[in-house]
């Protein structure tokens, strides 16, 4: 049974997002918080699996819940559910370890279908975060073409040229099977060459796939 982390202030919207969870998530245990504080007593007294947070609380932002889950539960997947899709939202969210980043403007039916991707390894991304994200890191790439290795980042990882296309099309916003398609490999293949690229770079998400990817040149090629 999975557990999951609803972190939500305003009752209509965490009643909203728990009947969501549970119709992506069937018979999950939901353990729900409306501060930030009261999320932070949850992260040490129970292991989740996931966690759905909003950012405006009352007492912070759930950005500290996110590195908190980061940091005492890794294997957590979080993903923040907002209102919020700016640059100043969505850019500490994903450096804080965020795994993925939903819009509450969207229909339900399309946040089911992007939280069912959990399952499947791939983060769950809005589309217009997704372009977001693509922008700025090809932006970055154009603006800084010889830009220093930044000091916390091993300069020598070696990535075959099979990796270097799949990592390319991860940090693009290519969901697997689309990856799997333009390579004429398997789902479960490109996952395989995910989850070694993720260890290789010792990365965990989207975002820092693709500033990897900016960093080995690979926007422009």
């Amino acid at each position: 049974m999975k557990q999951i982390l609803l972190l939500e202030d305003l009752p209509e919207i965490r009643a909203w997002l728990k009947t969501l969870a549970l119709q992506v998530f069937p018979g999950a245990h939901i353990s729900e918080a409306s501060r930030v504080h009261d999320a932070l007593e949850l992260v040490n007294a129970v292991r989740f699996d996931v966690a759905l947070c909003d950012l405006g609380l009352p007492d912070g932002s759930g950005v500290e819940v996110v590195q908190a889950l980061r940091e005492k539960q890794p294997e957590v997947q979080s993903v923040v559910v907002t209102i919020h899709e700016d640059d100043d939202h969505l850019f500490p969210a994903l450096q804080a370890g965020a795994f993925g980043y939903l819009l509450k403007e969207q229909p339900r039916e399309q946040l089911a279908e992007q939280l069912h991707r959990i399952s499947q390894g791939e983060p769950p991304l809005s589309p217009s975060i997704a372009r977001r994200v693509i922008q700025y890191f090809t932006a970055q790439a154009r603006m800084k073409p010889a830009m220093a290795e930044p000091d916390n980042v091993t300069p020598h990882v070696q990535l075959t040229e099979r990796e270097n296309e799949v990592l390319l099309r991860v940090a693009k916003g290519f969901t697997l099977p689309e990856i799997g398609q333009q390579l004429n490999l398997s789902r479960h293949t490109i996952a395989d060459y995910v989850k070694q690229i993720y260890r290789k770079l010792n990365v965990s998400s989207r975002a820092e796939a693709a500033l990897e990817a900016q960093r080995l040149g690979l926007f422009r090629r």
